[in-house]
């Protein structure tokens, strides 16, 4: 995780979010090594465990209110105390200003103030989403991001074994490319991994014998995707008679990423099989895993069930026959 500072805050998001600095200038380098924001209402009034540093504080209306009830000298030492345990900065919202002794205490400290026009509600909602974003957990992976009907696939293989041509295959049939060989997995919580491609080499491919392609000039604007989440793992795997695989398809193989566990099919490369096909089968038989219809299983089970009925028959069957033909002679 890389921590994202104050600076940081200011140069990438300050126009969007509104930011304004007002004071503290010299702590701009401070870090924020987490995306949930606090409120310091209960620091204001005493109570200063649950105020962690390294985290954007954000003051309202109900906190400068509080402040106002007081004296002015304990208000200006409420501040001071809670400024003094370090916060990344403090953002004052709702287009107010904040006292003077507040901005006093921040230049003391060394904590950024900023004010914004914007409400805290608005404001939490936007910084959070930026910051949960900039603190993942990120990782690099060599191999190809395509969306194949509305799915994110990760085509994974030794070099050279062909998942560029197999994305770019894939991509003429009309699905999309989001990332070639070099793909950026962010962790989002809740077990689920978000590539895209890095930004140097974006919508780029190589294909050996032709060099570097750019995908969109090719096939257009449509045929590439920014980001798409990771729904399945395809791994390209040279086939050779060493190699188990499980040809019904009875057991679900998973892939971890980021400490998220996905979906993983295992694709046997051999000549003259279309790798493209396959992934394409693959997605389709996905989504009907999603909706509780697992093929090979339900074949299995009617299997299993049509073993057990003639083993049945088979044993009964001297008693079964003759009471047919008892049935078929005259009274």
């Amino acid at each position: 995780m890389i921590p994202v500072t104050a600076r940081a805050l200011l140069e990438e998001r300050g126009a969007a979010l509104k930011l304004v600095l007002c004071a503290g200038e010299g702590g701009l380098d401070r870090r924020v090594t987490v995306p949930r924001i606090q409120k310091p209402g209960l620091a204001f009034a005493g109570y200063l465990p649950q105020t962690h540093p390294e985290r954007v504080q954000v003051v309202g209306s109900s906190e400068l209110g509080y402040l106002a009830t007081l004296a002015p000298d304990e208000a200006a030492q409420a501040v001071d105390r809670t400024l003094e345990l370090g916060p990344a900065c403090v953002v004052v919202t709702n287009n107010v200003q904040a006292p003077a002794y507040f901005a006093a205490s921040a230049a003391r400290h060394g904590v950024p103030l900023f004010a914004t026009t914007l409400k805290s509600s608005t404001f939490i909602h936007e910084v959070t989403a930026f910051l949960e974003a900039r603190l993942a957990p990120k990782t690099q992976l060599h191999g190809v991001m395509v969306e194949v009907y509305g799915l994110g696939i990760l085509i994974l293989g030794k070099s050279g074994i062909g998942k560029s041509e197999a994305a770019l295959d894939l991509v003429s049939r009309g699905h999309r490319l989001v990332a070639d060989d070099v793909v950026e997995a962010r962790a989002l919580g809740n077990a689920r991994i978000l590539a895209s491609g890095a930004e140097l080499i974006r919508h780029h491919m190589e294909i050996r014998g032709l060099g570097i392609i750019n995908v969109q000039d090719l096939f257009g604007i449509l045929a590439t995707l920014g980001q798409k989440e990771i729904d399945l793992v395809a791994e390209m795997v040279e086939w050779s008679r060493d190699v188990v695989g499980d040809r019904l398809g009875l057991d679900d193989e998973t892939q971890t990423i980021l400490g998220a566990t996905l979906p993983k099919v295992r694709i046997l490369i051999r000549p003259g099989r279309s790798v493209a096909t396959i992934i394409e089968v693959a997605a389709r038989n996905h989504v009907l895993k999603r909706l509780g219809r697992h093929t090979a299983r339900e074949f299995s089970a009617r299997l299993d069930g049509e073993i057990a009925r003639r083993r049945s028959e088979h044993a009964g069957g001297p008693s079964v026959a003759a009471a047919r033909e008892s049935s078929d002679e005259p009274s």
